[in-house]
C-alpha cells in the first residue's frame, strides 16, 4: 500500500552507478556480484541469503537498464548464473 512521503524521516535521490563506474572493463560478473557492488560491497562478500535476495531486487533492474553497455557470457554449468561485463569495441 502506498505511504505518504511525510511518513519518511529522509528521502534520498535515486541515483545509480553507470556500468562504466561500477564494473572493471577486464572482468565479468554474476548478477550476485553486481548486487554486492551496487551496495559498495566486495563482489565476494559473504552475505546471508535474505539480504542477497533484497540486493538482487536492485541488481536485476540495473542490469536491464544498462543492457546497452553490457555483454553477457553463458554460465559454465546450467545451475550457475551467467556473467555480465562492459561492452568494448573489440567485443
Amino acid at each position: 500500500m502506498p505511504r505518504p512521503k511525510s511518513e519518511f524521516e529522509q528521502l534520498h535521490p535515486c541515483d545509480f552507478y553507470t556500468a562504466e563506474e561500477l564494473l572493471d572493463a577486464d572482468q565479468m560478473y554474476t548478477v550476485y556480484e553486481i548486487a554486492r557492488l551496487l551496495q559498495g560491497l566486495d563482489p565476494d562478500a559473504e552475505i546471508d541469503a535474505e539480504t542477497e535476495d533484497i540486493l538482487l531486487d536492485w541488481a536485476i533492474p540495473w542490469v536491464m537498464n544498462n543492457a546497452d553497455d553490457l555483454v553477457i557470457a553463458e554460465p559454465e554449468d546450467d545451475d550457475e548464473p551467467g556473467y555480465y561485463g562492459l561492452k568494448s569495441d573489440d567485443r
